[in-house]
């Protein structure tokens, strides 16, 4: 019988409560707090009595597999809060967890002598977690809340089998080698700094590659008629508590007070732009009316879940907002399918999983907009032909959404490019147009993401590429190298043609021998070496030397162009 997503999902949670019963078992002194599963394995986090070190993980994971040995059935029940309360008296954290649970009763998941609360869901014995693997120590905090508790996290992953591990530790290896963190410092691209922890500083080429990303997308918004718009990066406390965002998300935001006003530093670009829809009074005739931003935003993340470009506490968004009419969310959506799909294909990502997500247990709204929101999703993607998967309860607090995940050529997923449907924001903003009729009726919001942080995504390129990118999307396309420097000036004439027919190229005129240069070039992913010796002077051609080892010799500059040009995306 085929595993699937949740079978594994159940096998992680049950491995988070094979490791804390390790735990216990090694360090009796330790409180226990929580342990979920993600989505590539689990963790769990604890109150040491003493600081947990990587070299400890070995120990903990023998006896995991030791206490899965042992075969324990693994039980569920539920219990009275008074019964839970006597049996936590000595654990702050899980008398917080006991309070805040629902009802008179929680539920107790038991192996062996070991008990954790929990809402169940688990394999049938600790003798099914068999192929787990610990794989680092993180800082923490109770319920991620720097202002609170420091803890230490467990992280680990769990398989089905031990072929399936060891794929995974293999690919977790293999994407260590080309870790984007690695390959930016190689190439000079971006670096982070003890001043501004998790905001990372671009560096020209890093910013050119940005500004590549940044010039398709707009390429984009004008073929399919979107309006680029820009909102300030600080707003009043109160336009978040409105917009829903205050109450959902305050812990991650940045504020301030300024003149005896709260302000707040934006976490996302949507009520910016919907101050603009309604600056003036709307028409039908405008809709869909489409506004785009690449919007920088700050979140605050816990230091301990940073990591290089992939969770930053500022980025670029290429958000877009597109106010539209019940009856043309459908052809919207249908519209940004095709785009997103069309430019994941030009980044070489083929393999996409879409995922339709649902009302989550926060949402606001009613059901029956819920229902009409993901119904007009649910169309879409058939009308789209496109197969996708229900992520029950995964939706946005504000709407349903699709998500595309793509894999990467080291065989990872990563979700890129995400459409919500929005009703709440329309309502909570008193949103209008007038209708052909001329009564006043709401708008319906779609937001789209589909880089989703540039940041994000241009880590993500760096690894699929291992840092070889693209022709098109390359910081320097072409290096000239001159063997001597009597090749100088015909290398001046070379540099401005390529320039003038706009292509990104540099000489390397330094006195270095050419094997150096080659050498040099290759180090740094430049993808056209052009070789510059008396011969290639003198028959006013050149010689190109390709990244992958490949040479052709005695090519005319406008075959080179040409070459060139066949290679643009936009």
């Amino acid at each position: 019988m085929k595993k699937t997503d949740n079978d594994l999902k159940i096998l992680r949670h049950s491995a988070a409560h094979l490791v804390a019963h390790a735990v216990l078992e090694l360090y009796p002194d330790t409180k226990l707090t929580i342990g979920p599963a993600t989505e590539e394995g689990f963790f769990y986090d604890f109150l040491p009595k003493q600081t947990f070190k990587e070299e400890d993980l070995p120990k903990i994971e023998e006896r995991m597999l030791e206490i899965a040995n042992r075969n324990y059935p693994i039980t569920h029940r539920e219990i009275s809060k008074e019964e839970a309360r006597k049996l936590y008296h000595n654990n702050p954290f899980k008398l917080e967890l006991i309070d805040g649970i629902e009802g008179d009763t929680v539920g107790l998941s038991c192996q062996g002598d070991f008990c954790d609360l929990c809402r169940g869901g688990h394999v049938e014995s600790t003798g099914q977690l068999k192929h787990v693997k610990l794989l680092a120590v993180a800082g923490s905090y109770w319920r991620a809340d720097r202002t609170k508790q420091a803890l230490q996290r467990i992280i680990g992953t769990a398989f089905f089998t031990e072929k399936e591990l060891n794929d995974f530790l293999t690919q977790r290896e293999e994407a260590a080698k080309y870790d984007h963190r690695k390959i930016g410092k190689q190439l000079d691209l971006f670096s982070f700094h003890e001043e501004g922890p998790g905001f990372p500083f671009f560096h020209p080429r890093g910013k050119k590659v940005l500004n590549i990303l940044v010039n398709y997308m707009r390429h984009l918004h004008d073929k399919y008629n979107y309006q680029e718009v820009s909102t300030p990066t600080m707003l009043s406390d109160e336009l978040w508590k409105r917009s829903g965002h205050y109450a959902h998300y305050k812990n991650n935001m940045y504020f301030c007070t300024i003149d005896e006003r709260n302000f707040a530093i934006k976490p996302m670009n949507c009520p910016g732009s919907i101050l603009i829809y309604k600056s003036r009074p709307r028409s039908y005739r405008e809709l869909p009316l489409k506004l785009a931003e690449f919007g920088h935003v700050h979140r605050h993340e816990l230091s301990g879940v940073l990591h290089g470009l992939l969770r930053v506490r500022a980025f670029t968004q290429d958000d877009a907002h597109i106010y539209c009419t019940v009856n043309q969310i459908e052809q919207e959506v249908t519209t940004l399918i095709k785009i997103i799909k069309d430019l994941l294909k030009v980044f070489g990502f083929d393999n996409i999983q879409i995922a339709l997500s649902t009302r989550p247990e926060n949402a606001m709204g009613s059901q029956e907009l819920w229902n009409t929101a993901t119904a007009a999703l649910s169309d879409a993607l058939k009308n789209a032909k496109c197969e996708f998967t229900i992520a029950e309860g995964e939706g946005a607090f504000y709407g349903p959404k699709i998500e595309f995940v793509i894999q990467d050529s080291m065989g990872r997923s990563w979700t890129c490019g995400t459409i919500q449907v929005d009703f709440m924001n329309p309502e909570n903003f008193d949103l209008t147009y007038t209708s052909s009729a001329g009564t006043k009726e709401r708008p319906v919001m779609i937001h789209q993401a589909i880089y989703g942080s540039l940041e994000r995504f241009f880590a993500i390129l760096l690894e699929h590429f291992k840092g070889q990118l693209p022709f098109w999307l390359s910081p320097t396309q072409i290096r000239i190298l001159t063997i001597s420097d009597s090749q100088n000036e015909y290398a001046k004439k070379i540099e401005a043609i390529l320039k003038e027919n706009g292509l990104r190229v540099e000489i390397d005129d330094s006195s270095d021998q050419i094997n150096s240069k080659i050498k040099n070039a290759q180090l740094e992913k430049i993808p056209w070496m052009i070789v510059l010796g008396q011969k290639e002077a003198d028959a006013q051609t050149v010689s190109v030397r390709y990244l992958d080892g490949k040479q052709k010799m005695g090519i005319k500059i406008e075959e080179l162009v040409d070459q060139a040009n066949k290679l643009k995306v936009f």
